[in-house]
């Protein structure tokens, strides 16, 4: 079959010269409806079951959504049976809306109503389709068959409603297919089911503007949305929501750009389950605005609960990049991401706050506030750098190395990330920093020494066990590395120098408390090594020895 681009129409524009949402912006949250448990659960091959349904009810509602659109009762038994169990076991929080939906039809209206006897409160949301294509393929009517049907659905759910005056009623109205609806026939269906409703009298009303397929681009979206708002009858008294799917991947960005353009309440699924490429996703949404600074009013500081829970009940495995709730998320194998990670979270040392805003590369927000750990972000390969290894061992280990041994060692650590062919994980690189750093095999270990100052001249006799014997040196230089290596030149013959020395206090990773690094060179050859010890001098000087033996033996097998 052909590949060509000239089998479909493009969806039109707008001509909208004076369109005004470009310049705004969104400053407070939308009003949210999470609609996992009717337009999630009909998009499952294995819809759920009432107690998973329950299960992902509380999830909502700890969340903090106020309004949650818990099923299609009219046309299913289970989500009829899940309707009653929420109102009669009296699970529905106080300041907690649900909403059913229904089709236009009188017995199906009628027997919505029925599953919601003894509600506090509840939205009826009641919808046809009206897009030119369902009209002309589909219901084969006209432009004022699907407004009849819309207004006769209308009048059918207030009439009900006018029966059970001890509920607290809101009506919603959808215009199934609105994108691909005539703008002058949406504007005249909903202004119809406007008229018959009378919000202005009290009534709360809903018109909400699904992108029940996504056909156009999200500007598009918005002009939709404006041209609709400055043509709706009573406007002021009316709550305008969006339900957009995610067809061409823009269901998140189609429903920011109409909240730009008046907007006043958004509804979508936990991570986007839903038909086909699925609906707009609540999560994405809401931390988007979160990473703004604009409190969402919805709490996602447990994404690990909220995973595992949509997980569960809809046996659908979340991706791992998925924005704001993947594994990999803030994750950087990178080199350089890795390095400047590092660096922005070392400099962090004030408490975040307004005052002194989240700044940290290639971290649009703090992981911690999604209940993830530093840990989690720098992870190593062979694409990593010196920037990513000393990075693990300081958040993991307390361990910091200079900059001439973290180019050294993160050459050692890439290497195993090679042969191994994938993630080197933090015990795997402890375990390279011992085998390459600190362990010598115990052929030149520190017992004892005994220092005296004369005329800053260090003289020094060391204790040490040469390959398990014990031996005494002696030596003296200017300070207590200077003693060390003419002590080692004395009875090796080799005069080392030492190209770099660095010393570090250790908090309370490690059981020593001071840990020094050092380089000796001889014969142009050089030699690395780490020691730990209780204190600086004895670390340096185990360091010097542990780096000259290990000279020493590569100088035998070269030899």
């Amino acid at each position: 079959m052909a590949f060509d681009h000239r089998k479909y129409r493009p969806s039109p524009t707008i001509n909208r010269p004076q369109r005004r949402w470009p310049n705004h912006q969104i400053e407070a949250a939308p009003r949210w409806c999470a609609v996992d448990l009717r337009d999630g659960n009909q998009a499952l091959v294995k819809p759920m079951t009432v107690e998973q349904k329950t299960r992902l009810f509380a999830l909502l509602v700890k969340i903090g959504f106020k309004e949650i659109e818990v099923g299609f009762p009219a046309a299913s038994q289970p989500d009829f049976d899940f309707v009653r169990q929420l109102i009669e076991r009296d699970l529905i929080p106080a300041d907690v809306t649900i909403q059913v939906l229904t089709q236009a039809r009188p017995e199906l209206i009628t027997r919505t109503y029925e599953s919601l006897q003894g509600a506090k409160q509840a939205i009826v949301h009641v919808y046809n389709s009206t897009s030119r294509t369902q009209r002309e393929q589909v219901f084969r009517t006209d432009a004022a068959g699907v407004k009849a049907i819309a207004v006769n659905g209308a009048r059918c759910v207030a009439e009900h409603a006018a029966k059970h005056p001890e509920t607290q009623w809101t009506f919603q109205y959808s215009p199934e297919s609105f994108t691909g609806t005539e703008l002058e026939v949406a504007a005249e269906v909903v202004n119809a089911v406007i008229d018959v409703w009378q919000p202005q009298h009290g009534q709360p009303v809903i018109i909400n503007l699904p992108a029940t397929v996504e056909v156009s681009m999200p500007n598009v979206f918005a002009d939709s949305v404006e041209w609709m708002l400055d043509h709706m009858n009573q406007r002021e008294h009316v709550t305008v929501s969006l339900h957009t799917h995610n067809d061409r991947g823009c269901g998140v960005a189609a429903a920011e750009l109409g909240v730009l353009a008046g907007a006043d309440r958004v509804e979508g699924t936990l991570l986007g389950n839903g038909e086909r490429t699925g609906n707009m996703d609540l999560v994405t949404m809401a931390m988007n605005l979160y990473s703004q600074g604009i409190d969402p009013e919805l709490n996602f500081a447990d994404m690990k609960e909220i995973t595992e829970v949509v997980e569960a009940v809809t046996e659908i495995k979340t991706h791992p990049r998925h924005a704001y709730a993947g594994e990999l998320v803030f994750t950087a194998f990178s080199g350089s991401h890795q390095d400047a990670i590092r660096k922005c979270l070392n400099n962090q040392s004030h408490e975040v706050s307004a005052e002194h805003p989240w700044d940290v590369a290639y971290l649009p927000i703090d992981p911690r506030d999604l209940g993830r750990r530093y840990e989690e972000v720098v992870r190593i390969n062979s694409q990593s750098g010196k920037g990513g290894v000393l990075h693990v061992l300081e958040q993991q280990f307390g361990i910091t190395l200079p900059r001439w041994l973290q180019i050294s060692f993160s050459k050692i650590v890439q290497t195993a990330a090679e042969s191994q062919g994938g993630e080197v994980d933090a015990s795997r690189i402890h375990a390279l920093f011992h085998q390459y750093c600190l362990a010598d095999n115990q052929d030149m270990q520190l017992q004892s020494y005994d220092m005296a100052n004369n005329d800053d001249i260090v003289k020094a006799k060391f204790n040490l066990t040469i390959a398990g014997q014990p031996h005494q040196l002696s030596g003296q230089g200017k300070g207590a590395v200077g003693a060390i290596i003419n002590a080692v030149h004395t009875y090796t013959g080799v005069a080392f120098s030492v190209e770099h020395f660095d010393e570090f206090s250790l908090g309370n990773h490690t059981e020593a408390s001071a840990m020094a690094c050092v380089r000796v060179h001889a014969q142009d050859r050089s030699s690395d090594a780490v020691a730990l010890a209780d204190d600086t001098t004895r670390a340096a000087l185990q360091a010097v020895l542990t780096a000259a033996s290990r000279w020493l033996r590569q100088e035998k097998v070269a030899a």
